[in-house]
């Protein structure tokens, strides 16, 4: 698996597709087809129509509307440079060979239409950590991720690797998730309100980090 986390790739040793025109702008080279997050065009040159793709199918509907998790997709066709960007999040390309990643919804810019997704529960995650579900994306091709700060890809297969849940951006799908829970529960271990949990994980396989939990959730107005 390659990947941008520590820098951009070579131009040389990236698809005609995909591209980082800086550190918070994905330029996509069409005439190929791509996946990407509603609401992430910032603009284009060319010639292009933009579909509604959904959950991608009845089954991923239900579980995007049982779970909140799952970014609504949008299929992107035609020809020209299309720039994609996410909040001004920094941007980050991986580029997976017959293998897949789990990612957080909400981190999910954009992919090859070839790969294959789906919505699955974090298994072994469980309900301990409040019934964890997250996108896969599997099979050949590229992903672009965004993270709210710069990362660390953490490689599991060094040690045992804890992982606040909200600070888990990506991991590969070949590690084991387990929740691992401290021993003294009032510790202010992570950058939330005290939890006492965190997500573990172990194998070969990394674990992309960001340097937050993420953007802050509106309060409702009163």
């Amino acid at each position: 698996m390659r990947s941008s986390v520590f820098g951009n790739l070579d131009p040389q040793q990236l698809p005609p597709g995909f591209a980082l025109e800086n550190d918070k702008l994905l330029r996509v080279q069409l005439p190929h087809e791509v996946l990407a997050k509603q609401g992430s065009m910032v603009a284009f040159q060319g010639q292009m129509d933009f579909d509604y793709e959904g959950a991608g199918g009845i089954g991923k509907l239900f579980k995007k509307a049982l779970t909140g998790e799952g970014a609504s997709l949008m299929r992107v066709r035609g020809e020209g440079l299309l720039y994609l960007a996410d909040n001004a999040d920094d941007v980050h390309l991986f580029f997976l060979e017959n293998e897949g990643i789990t990612v957080n919804g909400r981190n999910l810019l954009a992919f090859q239409p070839q790969l294959t997704w789906d919505i699955q529960r974090v298994q072994g995650a469980g309900m301990a950590a409040g019934g964890l579900f997250n996108t896969t994306v599997t099979g050949t091709g590229w992903v672009a991720v965004t993270t709210h700060g710069a990362p660390v890809l953490l490689d599991a297969a060094r040690m045992p690797t804890y992982v606040d849940g909200q600070a888990a951006v990506c991991w590969s799908t070949s590690l084991q998730v387990g929740v691992n829970r401290t021993m003294k529960v009032g510790a202010l271990i992570g950058r939330g309100s005290g939890e006492a949990m965190q997500l573990a994980f172990r194998g070969q396989g990394f674990v992309l980090v960001q340097a937050s939990e993420g953007h802050p959730v509106p309060q409702a107005a009163r």
